[in-house]
């Protein structure tokens, strides 16, 4: 029995659909903010430890762009989230609806990102 399977799968030349990415960006969002945690609790540390290391934080850019990417991936895990929520509600199930929200919320994380970078500098 001869199998028709694909000997090489390039997975950089595969397109997926808008809902998938989204899917798998919101996975990849949750791991990042769960792994930034410790940059977080030890920033937190330091800016409530005296002035200086606060005003010492708060000059780093290295610090600041970091900040960036996790302020902005709180916003886009939270969107991406709350459309979950909503597809569990069977509210915009259908094919067109699930892709007319994979757009909004990849529209709404990149309007957010480019809030919060502005409100960051």
């Amino acid at each position: 029995m001869k199998q028709n399977r694909p000997i090489y799968l390039d997975l950089l030349r595969i397109r997926q659909p808008v809902p998938a990415v989204v899917s798998f960006l919101h996975r990849v969002s949750g791991a990042g903010l769960f792994l930034g945690i410790p940059l977080l609790l030890h920033a937190l540390d330091a800016s409530l430890a005296d002035p200086d290391g606060f005003a010492a934080l708060a000059a780093n850019p290295f610090l600041k762009l970091a900040l960036f990417f996790l302020l902005a991936g709180y916003a886009y895990h939270g969107l991406a989230g709350l459309r979950f929520l909503l597809l569990d509600v069977h509210w915009g199930s259908a094919l067109k609806q699930a892709r007319y929200s994979a757009w909004a919320v990849l529209g709404a994380a990149l309007a957010s990102a480019l809030l919060i970078g502005v409100w960051l500098w």
